[in-house]
Protein backbone atom coordinates (compact mmCIF):
# COMPACT_ATOMS: atom_id res chain seq x y z
CA UNK A 1 0.00 0.00 0.00
CA UNK A 2 1.10 3.82 -0.93
CA UNK A 3 0.61 5.73 2.25
CA UNK A 4 2.70 8.53 0.79
CA UNK A 5 -0.05 10.27 -0.95
CA UNK A 6 -2.44 10.33 1.87
CA UNK A 7 -0.30 11.30 4.58
CA UNK A 8 0.73 14.13 1.83
CA UNK A 9 -2.78 15.50 1.85
CA UNK A 10 -3.68 14.96 5.45
CA UNK A 11 0.15 17.12 6.07
CA UNK A 12 -1.24 19.77 3.52
CA UNK A 13 -4.38 19.86 5.45
CA UNK A 14 -3.17 20.27 8.69
CA UNK A 15 -0.85 23.18 7.33
CA UNK A 16 -4.19 25.07 5.66
CA UNK A 17 -5.39 24.70 9.34
CA UNK A 18 -2.84 25.64 11.04
CA UNK A 19 -2.20 28.41 8.84
CA UNK A 20 -5.64 30.16 8.91
CA UNK A 21 -5.54 29.43 13.10
CA UNK A 22 -2.53 31.67 13.44
CA UNK A 23 -3.67 34.17 11.07
CA UNK A 24 -6.95 34.26 12.55
CA UNK A 25 -5.10 34.62 16.31
CA UNK A 26 -2.65 37.47 14.82
CA UNK A 27 -5.81 39.56 13.61
CA UNK A 28 -7.38 39.11 16.76
CA UNK A 29 -4.21 40.25 18.16
CA UNK A 30 -4.18 43.44 16.25
CA UNK A 31 -7.78 43.93 16.63
CA UNK A 32 -7.49 43.95 20.63
CA UNK A 33 -4.37 46.05 20.13
CA UNK A 34 -6.27 48.55 18.23
CA UNK A 35 -9.25 48.34 20.33
CA UNK A 36 -12.82 46.96 19.46
CA UNK A 37 -14.22 50.32 20.45
CA UNK A 38 -12.20 51.95 17.95
CA UNK A 39 -12.89 49.52 15.16
CA UNK A 40 -16.53 49.70 16.05
CA UNK A 41 -16.29 53.39 15.84
CA UNK A 42 -14.75 53.61 12.49
CA UNK A 43 -17.52 51.15 10.88
CA UNK A 44 -20.02 54.03 12.11
CA UNK A 45 -18.21 56.72 10.21
CA UNK A 46 -18.62 55.02 6.98
CA UNK A 47 -21.81 56.94 4.95
CA UNK A 48 -24.65 54.53 4.12
CA UNK A 49 -23.89 55.44 0.21
CA UNK A 50 -20.47 53.81 0.24
CA UNK A 51 -22.42 50.52 2.02
CA UNK A 52 -25.00 50.94 -1.12
CA UNK A 53 -22.07 51.49 -3.51
CA UNK A 54 -19.50 48.68 -1.95
CA UNK A 55 -22.61 45.84 -1.94
CA UNK A 56 -23.56 47.01 -5.71
CA UNK A 57 -20.04 47.19 -6.53
CA UNK A 58 -19.64 43.66 -4.77
CA UNK A 59 -22.98 42.61 -7.24
CA UNK A 60 -21.67 43.75 -10.14
CA UNK A 61 -17.99 41.65 -9.51
CA UNK A 62 -20.98 38.21 -8.79
CA UNK A 63 -22.23 38.68 -12.31
CA UNK A 64 -18.69 39.54 -14.20
CA UNK A 65 -17.47 36.30 -12.26
CA UNK A 66 -20.44 34.50 -13.84
CA UNK A 67 -19.54 36.20 -17.31
CA UNK A 68 -16.02 35.25 -17.41
CA UNK A 69 -17.00 31.46 -16.75
CA UNK A 70 -19.68 31.46 -19.31
CA UNK A 71 -17.92 33.23 -22.23
CA UNK A 72 -15.54 30.28 -22.55
CA UNK A 73 -18.42 28.17 -22.42
CA UNK A 74 -20.09 29.86 -25.30
CA UNK A 75 -16.78 28.72 -27.48
CA UNK A 76 -17.74 25.04 -26.69
CA UNK A 77 -20.35 22.70 -28.18
CA UNK A 78 -22.04 22.89 -24.79
CA UNK A 79 -25.73 24.15 -24.46
CA UNK A 80 -25.80 25.93 -21.67
CA UNK A 81 -27.68 29.25 -20.65
CA UNK A 82 -26.72 32.20 -18.59
CA UNK A 83 -29.45 30.91 -15.63
CA UNK A 84 -27.71 27.63 -15.45
CA UNK A 85 -24.15 29.14 -15.90
CA UNK A 86 -25.21 31.85 -13.05
CA UNK A 87 -26.58 29.22 -10.46
CA UNK A 88 -23.44 27.29 -11.05
CA UNK A 89 -21.70 30.19 -10.01
CA UNK A 90 -23.65 31.34 -6.88
CA UNK A 91 -23.25 27.32 -5.46
CA UNK A 92 -19.68 27.43 -6.05
CA UNK A 93 -19.30 30.86 -4.83
CA UNK A 94 -21.14 29.80 -1.17
CA UNK A 95 -19.57 26.45 -0.84
CA UNK A 96 -16.03 28.47 -1.37
CA UNK A 97 -16.77 30.83 1.09
CA UNK A 98 -19.13 28.43 4.05
CA UNK A 99 -17.78 25.24 3.35
CA UNK A 100 -13.93 25.44 2.76
CA UNK A 101 -12.90 22.21 4.45
CA UNK A 102 -15.25 19.74 2.08
CA UNK A 103 -16.16 21.36 -0.91
CA UNK A 104 -14.56 23.57 -3.11
CA UNK A 105 -16.02 25.58 -5.59
CA UNK A 106 -15.00 24.61 -8.61
CA UNK A 107 -15.63 20.92 -7.28
CA UNK A 108 -19.57 21.92 -6.65
CA UNK A 109 -19.70 23.85 -10.41
CA UNK A 110 -18.12 21.18 -12.01
CA UNK A 111 -20.84 18.45 -10.01
CA UNK A 112 -23.50 20.58 -10.78
CA UNK A 113 -22.59 21.23 -14.44
CA UNK A 114 -22.28 17.20 -14.78
CA UNK A 115 -26.14 17.15 -13.60
CA UNK A 116 -26.73 19.30 -16.25
CA UNK A 117 -25.96 16.45 -18.47
CA UNK A 118 -22.73 19.07 -19.48
CA UNK A 119 -19.44 16.95 -20.81
CA UNK A 120 -17.55 16.80 -17.51
CA UNK A 121 -13.83 16.66 -19.18
CA UNK A 122 -14.65 20.36 -20.98
CA UNK A 123 -16.35 21.36 -18.32
CA UNK A 124 -12.91 21.12 -15.88
CA UNK A 125 -11.07 22.42 -18.65
CA UNK A 126 -13.40 25.30 -18.96
CA UNK A 127 -13.19 25.77 -15.38
CA UNK A 128 -9.27 25.54 -15.22
CA UNK A 129 -8.99 28.52 -17.77
CA UNK A 130 -11.74 30.70 -16.05
CA UNK A 131 -9.41 29.90 -12.55
CA UNK A 132 -6.46 30.95 -14.26
CA UNK A 133 -7.81 33.91 -16.38
CA UNK A 134 -8.83 35.04 -13.55
CA UNK A 135 -4.93 34.83 -11.73
CA UNK A 136 -3.44 36.31 -14.79
CA UNK A 137 -5.85 39.33 -14.26
CA UNK A 138 -4.29 39.59 -11.13
CA UNK A 139 -0.63 39.33 -11.77
CA UNK A 140 -1.14 41.99 -14.47
CA UNK A 141 -2.00 44.50 -11.16
CA UNK A 142 1.30 43.63 -9.62
CA UNK A 143 3.09 46.96 -10.95
CA UNK A 144 1.22 49.04 -9.93
CA UNK A 145 2.12 48.10 -6.21
CA UNK A 146 5.06 46.69 -6.94
CA UNK A 147 7.34 49.57 -5.88
CA UNK A 148 6.24 51.07 -2.74
CA UNK A 149 5.88 46.96 -1.73
CA UNK A 150 9.68 46.51 -2.42
CA UNK A 151 10.52 50.27 -0.70
CA UNK A 152 8.92 48.81 2.47
CA UNK A 153 10.77 45.62 2.12
CA UNK A 154 13.91 46.82 2.31
CA UNK A 155 13.24 49.38 4.69
CA UNK A 156 12.41 46.58 6.78
CA UNK A 157 9.48 47.46 8.50
CA UNK A 158 8.48 46.19 12.11
CA UNK A 159 4.61 44.70 12.03
CA UNK A 160 3.37 46.78 15.16
CA UNK A 161 6.15 45.45 17.65
CA UNK A 162 5.11 41.89 16.54
CA UNK A 163 8.62 41.31 15.63
CA UNK A 164 12.04 42.67 14.67
CA UNK A 165 13.13 44.56 11.54
CA UNK A 166 15.55 41.57 10.20
CA UNK A 167 12.68 38.66 10.76
CA UNK A 168 10.66 40.25 8.78
CA UNK A 169 13.16 40.98 5.77
CA UNK A 170 13.50 37.76 5.64
CA UNK A 171 10.25 36.49 5.42
CA UNK A 172 9.47 39.84 3.31
CA UNK A 173 12.06 38.06 1.19
CA UNK A 174 10.66 34.78 1.42
CA UNK A 175 7.25 35.67 0.54
CA UNK A 176 8.25 37.93 -2.70
CA UNK A 177 10.06 34.29 -3.46
CA UNK A 178 7.39 32.69 -3.47
CA UNK A 179 5.05 34.43 -4.76
CA UNK A 180 7.31 35.22 -7.77
CA UNK A 181 7.27 31.22 -8.14
CA UNK A 182 3.18 31.28 -7.74
CA UNK A 183 3.70 34.03 -11.01
CA UNK A 184 5.48 31.71 -13.45
CA UNK A 185 3.71 28.78 -12.58
CA UNK A 186 0.43 30.21 -12.89
CA UNK A 187 1.80 31.87 -16.26
CA UNK A 188 2.91 27.92 -17.32
CA UNK A 189 -1.02 27.24 -16.40
CA UNK A 190 -2.42 29.36 -18.20
CA UNK A 191 -0.37 28.62 -21.82
CA UNK A 192 -1.22 24.77 -21.25
CA UNK A 193 -5.02 25.58 -20.21
CA UNK A 194 -6.51 27.43 -22.58
CA UNK A 195 -5.12 26.31 -26.01
CA UNK A 196 -8.42 25.29 -27.06
CA UNK A 197 -9.71 28.82 -26.07
CA UNK A 198 -6.90 30.14 -28.26
CA UNK A 199 -8.77 29.07 -31.69
CA UNK A 200 -11.51 31.38 -30.01
CA UNK A 201 -9.89 34.33 -29.13
CA UNK A 202 -13.30 35.92 -29.18
CA UNK A 203 -14.37 34.32 -26.66
CA UNK A 204 -11.07 34.33 -24.43
CA UNK A 205 -10.86 38.61 -24.98
CA UNK A 206 -14.30 38.16 -23.39
CA UNK A 207 -13.60 36.58 -20.43
CA UNK A 208 -10.74 38.63 -19.62
CA UNK A 209 -13.53 42.04 -20.10
CA UNK A 210 -15.33 40.27 -17.32
CA UNK A 211 -12.50 39.67 -15.12
CA UNK A 212 -11.31 43.33 -15.48
CA UNK A 213 -14.78 44.27 -14.48
CA UNK A 214 -14.34 41.58 -11.67
CA UNK A 215 -11.16 43.74 -10.53
CA UNK A 216 -12.25 46.72 -10.95
CA UNK A 217 -15.54 46.10 -8.87
CA UNK A 218 -12.82 44.66 -6.02
CA UNK A 219 -10.34 47.55 -6.34
CA UNK A 220 -13.53 49.77 -6.05
CA UNK A 221 -15.21 48.73 -3.05
CA UNK A 222 -11.66 49.02 -1.18
CA UNK A 223 -11.01 52.31 -2.43
CA UNK A 224 -14.64 53.54 -1.41
CA UNK A 225 -14.35 52.29 1.87
CA UNK A 226 -11.19 53.95 2.66
CA UNK A 227 -12.66 57.18 1.37
CA UNK A 228 -15.27 56.38 3.89
CA UNK A 229 -13.13 56.32 6.68
CA UNK A 230 -11.68 59.10 5.60
CA UNK A 231 -8.03 57.67 4.52
CA UNK A 232 -8.10 57.60 1.23
CA UNK A 233 -5.57 55.33 -1.04
CA UNK A 234 -4.52 56.23 -4.48
CA UNK A 235 -7.14 53.67 -6.64
CA UNK A 236 -3.90 52.49 -8.63
CA UNK A 237 -1.92 51.70 -5.31
CA UNK A 238 -5.22 49.51 -4.35
CA UNK A 239 -4.88 47.59 -7.45
CA UNK A 240 -1.60 47.05 -6.59
CA UNK A 241 -1.56 46.23 -3.31
CA UNK A 242 -4.68 44.08 -3.24
CA UNK A 243 -3.81 42.33 -6.34
CA UNK A 244 -0.16 40.95 -4.31
CA UNK A 245 -2.46 39.80 -1.54
CA UNK A 246 -4.51 38.20 -3.57
CA UNK A 247 -1.11 36.13 -4.75
CA UNK A 248 -0.78 35.46 -1.26
CA UNK A 249 -3.91 33.84 -0.51
CA UNK A 250 -2.91 31.58 -3.76
CA UNK A 251 -0.26 30.42 -1.29
CA UNK A 252 -1.51 26.56 -0.12
CA UNK A 253 -1.34 27.92 3.97
CA UNK A 254 -4.39 28.69 4.56
CA UNK A 255 -8.41 27.57 4.45
CA UNK A 256 -10.09 29.62 1.37
CA UNK A 257 -7.32 32.35 2.58
CA UNK A 258 -9.33 32.62 6.04
CA UNK A 259 -7.78 35.12 8.23
CA UNK A 260 -4.42 35.59 5.98
CA UNK A 261 -6.52 37.90 3.65
CA UNK A 262 -7.68 39.98 6.40
CA UNK A 263 -3.96 40.26 8.02
CA UNK A 264 -2.72 40.46 4.51
CA UNK A 265 -4.93 43.60 3.87
CA UNK A 266 -4.77 44.98 7.41
CA UNK A 267 -0.84 44.66 7.61
CA UNK A 268 0.51 45.81 3.61
CA UNK A 269 -2.21 48.92 3.32
CA UNK A 270 -1.23 50.10 6.73
CA UNK A 271 2.22 49.30 6.17
CA UNK A 272 2.74 50.17 2.62
CA UNK A 273 -0.93 52.20 1.44
CA UNK A 274 -1.02 54.77 3.87
CA UNK A 275 -4.12 54.18 5.79
CA UNK A 276 -4.20 53.64 9.79
CA UNK A 277 -4.15 50.36 11.15
CA UNK A 278 -7.54 50.07 12.37
CA UNK A 279 -8.96 51.58 9.72
CA UNK A 280 -7.24 48.98 7.23
CA UNK A 281 -8.40 46.27 9.84
CA UNK A 282 -11.80 47.97 9.54
CA UNK A 283 -11.92 47.30 5.71
CA UNK A 284 -10.45 44.02 5.51
CA UNK A 285 -13.67 42.95 8.12
CA UNK A 286 -16.03 44.41 5.78
CA UNK A 287 -15.15 43.30 2.72
CA UNK A 288 -14.84 39.61 3.70
CA UNK A 289 -18.30 39.99 4.77
CA UNK A 290 -19.61 41.58 1.63
CA UNK A 291 -17.79 38.67 0.06
CA UNK A 292 -19.93 36.00 1.77
CA UNK A 293 -22.94 37.75 2.50
CA UNK A 294 -22.73 38.15 -1.78
CA UNK A 295 -22.07 34.09 -2.07
CA UNK A 296 -25.26 33.83 0.23
CA UNK A 297 -27.89 32.73 -3.25
CA UNK A 298 -25.75 29.55 -4.06
CA UNK A 299 -27.33 28.23 -0.65
CA UNK A 300 -30.41 27.44 -2.80
CA UNK A 301 -28.46 25.19 -5.21
CA UNK A 302 -25.47 23.13 -3.30
CA UNK A 303 -27.45 21.06 -1.39
CA UNK A 304 -29.21 19.56 -4.24
CA UNK A 305 -25.83 19.65 -5.97
CA UNK A 306 -24.30 18.13 -2.97
CA UNK A 307 -26.79 15.67 -3.00
CA UNK A 308 -26.81 14.90 -6.52
CA UNK A 309 -30.55 15.85 -7.14
CA UNK A 310 -30.86 17.17 -10.68
CA UNK A 311 -34.21 18.23 -10.03
CA UNK A 312 -33.25 20.34 -7.31
CA UNK A 313 -31.05 22.40 -9.63
CA UNK A 314 -33.28 22.80 -12.81
CA UNK A 315 -36.32 23.39 -11.46
CA UNK A 316 -35.92 26.80 -12.86
CA UNK A 317 -34.95 26.49 -15.73
CA UNK A 318 -38.04 26.75 -17.12
CA UNK A 319 -37.42 30.67 -16.61
CA UNK A 320 -34.98 30.57 -19.02
CA UNK A 321 -37.06 29.66 -21.49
Amino acid sequence: MNLEKPNSSRGASLLRWGGSLLSIALMIYLLSRQGWHEIGLALTEIPLWIFVLAAGLMIISRFAVTGRWYALLRATDLKTSWGQVLRLTFAGLFATNFLPTTIGGDIVRLAGAVQYGLDGSVIAASLIADRLIGMFGMVLMVPFGLLPLLAWIKSGPIMSGLSSAPIMLLAGNSIFHKIWQKILSILRKIMQAIKYWWQHPTSLLGSFAFTVVHMLSFFGILWALFIGLGDPVPFGLVAGLYSFVYLVTLLPISINGYGLQELSISLIFSQVGGASLHNSLTVALIFRTLTMLASLPGAAFVPGIIAGRKDSITSLDEVDG
